[in-house]
């Protein structure tokens, strides 16, 4: 459970960080508290969609992975995001991802962030 909450808050900071970097990824909110809630209602739905739809679409794409080398996780990533966008926008969530160019850098942010925040952080072994 404490690994879940590291996990959601390290996904909320990456988040974060992607809407501050790149200006077409927006998160909105009157006071820096409800942005804060929804950082993390946003990175609680990235973390899903991230968990049930990315196996999925990474198993249909496998041929084109190998063909490109791997380059193709990137646009998958964007994808994820921008689907996260969508869904949050159906949610009435105020997070929104304004294209494919910001979805595909946010995403290289968002992987960047959560590569450091995963070195950082202790292993499952050690949060238990």
């Amino acid at each position: 459970m404490k690994n879940l909450i590291i996990r959601l808050l390290a996904n909320a900071v990456a988040l974060a960080i992607a809407a501050w970097l790149v200006g077409g990824i927006t998160l909105e909110g009157a006071t820096r508290s409800k942005q804060i809630v929804t950082l993390l209602i946003v990175a609680a739905i990235f973390g899903i969609v991230n968990a049930i739809v990315k196996p999925i679409v990474k198993l249909v794409s496998l041929p084109l992975l190998i063909l490109t080398l791997g380059l193709l996780t990137f646009v998958i990533n964007a994808a994820m995001l921008a689907l996260t966008s969508w869904i949050t926008g159906k949610l009435d969530v105020q997070f929104h991802v304004a294209g494919f160019w910001p979805a595909l850098w946010g995403a290289l942010i968002i992987s960047v962030v959560g590569m450091i925040i995963n070195a950082v952080l202790p292993d499952k072994a050690e949060l238990r």
